[in-house]
């Protein structure tokens, strides 16, 4: 027969072992919940190791893709942020899809939730041969960056806001303020 301190620490240990149970449907049910929400979901990072930490990659609905990463400490103008299309040119990440990508037009001013800076389209040839449109967005926190690349049909208006809107979304918004957090 068991002693009572026993029967106490089973039953402690049974309930913990229940209650994490628990908790892990409930996680795996609001992962799902807010991919349907939001109507994206997380992909793998997709390009090689560099001198930055690797980012994270979504899908969205109809095959747009958005990559985001905060490039720590690496803001040209702490005061000012991202002014010129030639930062967005330089800091996006985007030769990592096309070394010879081509700006399509002058880039303008952005804002990502409380974050400022510049976005600016662009064409690029895949590497199997293919032509893409893809969208560089760069903008400022403090004297960091966080940098983002949608590519897809980016010059339908309505994919590129739900692209902006998506990257407004807690799902991303969480993520990059953790990279962020104590800057």
């Amino acid at each position: 027969m068991l002693n009572r301190r026993t029967l106490v620490q089973v039953s402690l240990a049974a309930g913990l072992v229940a209650g994490l149970a628990g908790f892990s449907t409930v996680a795996g049910w609001l992962r799902d919940w807010q991919r349907e929400r939001t109507g994206w979901h997380q992909i793998a990072w997709p390009f090689a190791r560099d001198a930055w930490p690797a980012g994270r990659a979504w899908r969205g609905e109809g095959g747009t893709e958005v990559y985001v990463r905060p490039k720590l400490g690496f803001c040209g103008n702490c005061e000012t942020g991202v002014v010129a299309d030639e930062e967005v040119d330089g800091v996006t990440d985007l030769d990592l899809l096309d070394e010879h990508f081509l700006p399509l037009q002058a880039g303008g001013r952005i804002r990502i939730t409380d974050l400022l800076g510049r976005a600016r389209l662009y064409s690029l040839k895949m590497k199997d041969g293919s032509q893409r449109l893809a969208e560089g967005i760069a903008v400022a926190y403090k004297c960091d960056l966080v940098v983002a690349i949608v590519l897809g049909n980016v010059a339908d208006e309505p994919t590129r806001k739900a692209a902006h809107q998506f990257l407004e979304s807690n799902v991303v918004q969480v993520w990059v303020n953790a990279q962020l957090d104590g800057r």
